[in-house]
């Protein structure tokens, strides 16, 4: 008995001690990569320089680049102590004109400043002196800022990375997937990442590093490219790198005590068996037939739609049949994974079904959403200029808006016995008391233009962002 149970030792020690040989090795090479690239001192870092980003998530058709912008100035500045990341930016148009979305009303000619910040599990954006949650954005953010040069060794020594030759790999369980490669000098010089989309499910990243230079014993590269999402994100020169540089990025106490925007769910009927769905930044109608219910626009991602999903449950008996989906653009088709989850078929322009197909049947293996546990793969019914859909009683008419800048395949819904019209993204009006604006918005102008092809019959128009407002408004703010 002895005698077995010593051979049973000796083979256990015989099968472990290679594992134990490959983790001590890992190691060592994850420390000569920390030495040459001067990680080690690394506590913070900021660096600068100019070149271009791309909007992602909002093409001006799903099978082109990402709208281009120019980056005036850029500057990154990262604590891994704290783990924060603020990113500013001073940016004008890549395009004239531009075509897709992202531009937040940047006009030809004109800067916009932008400032992105992540601290923790908090991620925000600030506009003029207001931060504004954006818990959507938090997952990339912190792949940004542990993918940075120093930022992703030291995930990777706390990540209990594997190294094989020059690739170091690892996984931040339910936040990304990363694999890094660096060159013959010891020096990060690729990132492939995996990291969650709503709309993508599992959403690859690439960033490669390039042109190095010395910072006191820091080493930094001069070139920096990203593509996401298969499409170009970033390009960018840098000119000015502060290692150890101090960085005050506090959580402002609006973020800390703000629940999830994507949560709060409010609805007004606006006629009979129609419902405008509110509370946040992106709206649905809730339209009931016969027999079934019709949503109209489930976006942002998997916590808006269900929130969105049980008020719909709330507002009809009837079962979800339907939902028809604007266009692709990453903020207003982020819930139709989850949507697709209930069964539900999506409805969508002819330019967009194709990518909808995809996505809706993409995998989602790093943080798995409501449409990978389900199982089922989503299904997606297109539509040309025109289709309507009808239970002999009520009409519900889906457009292609026309000769607009925005989207290749964007629609509207036309109610026209309610005479009720909804759409995205062409008209967001200005609240009550904002000031004129100062020159004719031109996706505005097609929107009106679309209506007087159509010879649409509306009273009140259904913004997807914004608030109800007559049509003589949006007539009134384009000089008609």
């Amino acid at each position: 008995m002895r005698r077995l149970l010593t051979m049973i030792l000796m083979a256990i020690l015989v099968t472990l001690s290679p594992l134990a040989g490959d983790a001590q090795d890992s190691r060592v090479a994850l420390d000569a990569v920390a030495k040459a690239m001067g990680a080690g001192s690394v506590k913070s870092i900021q660096y600068s320089g100019n070149g271009v980003n791309f909007q992602v998530g909002q093409n001006y058709a799903p099978d082109l680049p990402w709208p281009r912008f120019v980056a005036k100035s850029y500057t990154r500045t990262v604590s891994y102590e704290t783990a924060s990341i603020r990113d500013l930016l001073v940016r004008t148009l890549g395009e004239n004109p531009q075509r897709g979305g992202g531009a937040g009303g940047l006009a030809p000619g004109g800067e916009q400043r932008q400032e992105f910040v992540t601290r923790g599990d908090f991620a925000w954006n600030v506009v003029g002196e207001t931060a504004a949650p954006a818990p959507v954005a938090l997952l990339d953010r912190q792949l940004q800022l542990w993918t940075t040069p120093h930022g992703v060794i030291k995930m990777a020594s706390a990540s209990n990375a594997t190294v094989q030759g020059n690739t170091i790999s690892f996984t931040v369980p339910g936040r990304f997937r990363v694999r890094v490669t660096v060159d013959g000098q010891n020096l990060v010089e690729r990132i492939d990442a995996v990291v969650p989309n709503a709309v993508l499910g599992d959403m690859p990243v690439e960033i490669r590093y390039s042109e190095y230079k010395d910072f006191g014993g820091v080493k930094f590269p001069m070139k920096i490219r990203q593509t996401i999402g298969g499409h170009s994100a970033l390009d960018l020169t840098v000119s000015d790198v502060q290692p150890n540089t101090a960085v005050n990025i506090t959580i402002p106490e609006p973020i800390l005590n703000t629940p999830s925007p994507y949560a709060r769910v409010t609805s007004q009927m606006v006629a009979d068996g129609v419902w405008y769905v509110t509370g946040g930044t992106h709206h649905s109608v809730v339209i009931e037939m016969k027999d079934h219910v019709i949503l109209v626009e489930s976006p942002i991602n998997d916590d808006r739609a269900a929130a969105v999903l049980g008020e719909v449950k709330k507002l009809s008996s009837k079962p979800l049949k339907y939902v028809i989906a604007s266009h692709h653009h990453f903020d207003h088709s982020g819930g139709l994974r989850a949507i697709a989850a209930e069964g539900v078929t999506v409805i969508a322009h002819d330019a967009n079904k194709a990518f909808l197909e995809k996505t809706l049947s993409a995998p989602s293996t790093v943080n798995p959403d409501r449409l990978a546990k389900s199982g089922k793969k989503g299904t997606v019914e297109g539509t040309g200029a025109r289709r309507a859909l009808t239970d002999g009683t009520r009409t519900v008419d889906i457009h292609q808006i026309t000769d607009n800048v925005h989207h290749a395949g964007l629609v509207m819904v036309h109610l026209p016995k309610e005479r009720l019209l909804i759409e995205a993204d062409v008209y967001t009006p200005p609240a009550p008391n904002a000031p004129a604006p100062t020159g004719v918005n031109p996706t505005w102008v097609s929107l009106a233009d679309n209506i007087t092809r159509l010879t649409l019959a509306v009273d009140q128009i259904l913004p997807l962002h914004g608030r109800i407002v007559p049509l003589a408004e949006l007539h009134k703010s384009i000089g008609r």
